[in-house]
């Protein structure tokens, strides 16, 4: 089956090019152009790009299959252009056995309709004391190692860790905050948290945090990448240990990227995240941030919660965020205010975090699986929390204006799209 998309605005962020032409498919993979096709789309002028590879996608299962499925998941991605999730490990139980990592491989590969990979717990049940059988997860199938927002505090341990995983060829991935500082903390201290009496914590305790692993890194040699850095402070760090030639990438939310701390105002828990939202010359750092290429990564840290969880008082409520579907639109803000181009864009959505897991896909080369996103960057849409695909509706951005919409996901060539269903 050969597919002709014609007509396109080709994306590609490995060369850092738009262009309009046509991109050829056969049996799931880019191919060279030449032949004729058996069947021809006709993009009509709209942006055809690599399908976004997610790393950080919380899905419930096993424990709270009320808050995401695999199967909601799955139809999330595919309405918000994801044609790759890489799934945390802070489930119930948590992901630290090959066992339990085979469970979600198994329930994955039937009920999701998008590329799966799985990241195990870097220690076991999370709790810092003693580390996972990283070879064994490896051979079962993990593509990652995380704690989650659960910082490894016993140095010792986390040094023996990183050794460990840079012996197996390991990625270890880490929550960069000093967590003495931050516990309790429901923003970002300063003024704003002072008028409103919330708990703060500093900018700084994520700068501790970083200059830490900083240094063990230094010490072991391990790869390293850092889920979210949304903080100046912390920038001049990374910036330095890249410099030196650390094994270390990172990456930022899109909620850091796209929202501030004024946005919490009237305790709106659908603004409630962990970290907490920063200040806008933050954000504006980090943004640009990801236009030099410092911040390697975007990424949705899709967070479902429940409605009992989120609606309580705003120090008592769970941190997090549903962003499967809105992530691409949201995104789409940083090109529209000509912070980023497309290129730009889908070189930290979808090719940074595919090299960095060793992905063959996130281009459009030759070869390449044909995992694409058929978009509209100017349609606009007012969000409705209850119309989206995800169990649950925890999202900042009910009844916001986006612009951005996704026309057809393809994974492997085929239209993902067009079976979805709601659940």
């Amino acid at each position: 089956m050969r597919i002709l998309f014609e007509n396109a605005q080709l994306i590609d962020p490995e060369a850092g090019t738009q262009t309009l032409g046509s991109l050829m498919v056969e049996d799931g993979f880019i191919v060279d152009g030449g032949g004729a096709a058996d069947q021809t789309i006709d993009c009509r002028g709209k942006c055809l790009a690599p399908g976004i590879v997610d790393i950080g996608v919380k899905v419930s299962e096993p424990g709270e299959r009320h808050k995401e499925s695999f199967a909601s998941a799955g139809r999330a991605a595919v309405a918000g252009g994801i044609t790759t999730i890489v799934t945390r490990p802070d489930t119930i139980p948590s992901i630290d056995t090959p066992e339990t990592l085979e469970f979600v491989e198994r329930r994955a590969s039937t009920d999701a309709a998008v590329n799966v990979l799985p990241m195990a717990a870097l220690t076991k049940e999370r709790a810092g004391r003693e580390m996972t059988e990283i070879g064994f997860l490896m051979d079962a199938g993990a593509v990652a190692f995380t704690d989650c927002d659960r910082v490894v505090t016993d140095t010792k341990v986390f040094s023996r860790a990183l050794t460990y995983a840079k012996s197996c060829g390991a990625l270890v991935i880490g929550h960069v905050q000093e967590p003495i500082l931050s516990k309790g903390a429901a923003v970002t201290s300063g003024k704003f948290a002072s008028l409103r009496g919330l708990p703060g914590v500093s900018p700084m305790a994520e700068r501790m945090g970083l200059d830490r692993d900083i240094a063990l890194l230094e010490m072991t040699g391990a790869a390293y990448h850092i889920d979210q850095i949304t903080t100046s402070r912390a920038l001049p760090a990374l910036e330095r240990a890249k410099a030196n030639g650390l094994d270390i990438t990172a990456g930022v939310g899109i909620h850091h990227l796209t929202l501030n701390e004024l946005d919490v105002a009237d305790y709106r828990t659908f603004f409630k995240l962990k970290p907490p939202l920063r200040s806008e010359e933050d954000r504006l750092t980090v943004v640009d941030a990801v236009a030099t290429g410092l911040i390697d990564i975007i990424s949705s840290m899709h967070t479902p919660q429940d409605e009992e969880s989120k609606r309580l008082p705003f120090e008592e409520a769970a941190s997090g965020a549903v962003a499967l579907e809105t992530l691409l639109p949201a995104a789409l803000r940083l090109v529209h205010a000509g912070h980023l181009d497309l290129p730009q864009l889908f070189r930290a959505l979808a090719f940074n975090p595919a090299k960095r897991l060793g992905l063959s896909c996130g281009r459009l080369a030759v070869g390449a699986p044909a995992d694409l996103v058929l978009f509209d960057p100017d349609a606009s849409l007012k969000l409705d929390r209850f119309k989206l695909k995800s169990k649950s509706k925890n999202t900042p951005f009910d009844g916001a204006m986006l612009q951005g919409k996704v026309i057809a996901t393809y994974v492997g060539g085929v239209n993902k799209t067009e079976s979805l269903t709601d659940a």
